[in-house]
């Protein structure tokens, strides 16, 4: 296996890592503004 398809898979898992990152990053915010409009909405 060349050097360049190795490069070539550690930077689609590299980006594949950091997309996933970002993403339950996002839900999770997303997540905490409901909770926040939840709460807000009972009182």
């Amino acid at each position: 296996m060349s050097s360049a398809s190795n490069d070539e898979k550690k930077r689609r898992k590299a980006m594949l890592v950091r997309a996933s990152i970002y993403i339950a990053g996002t839900h999770l915010f997303a997540g905490f503004v409901i909770l926040l409009f939840a709460l807000g909405d009972r009182h």
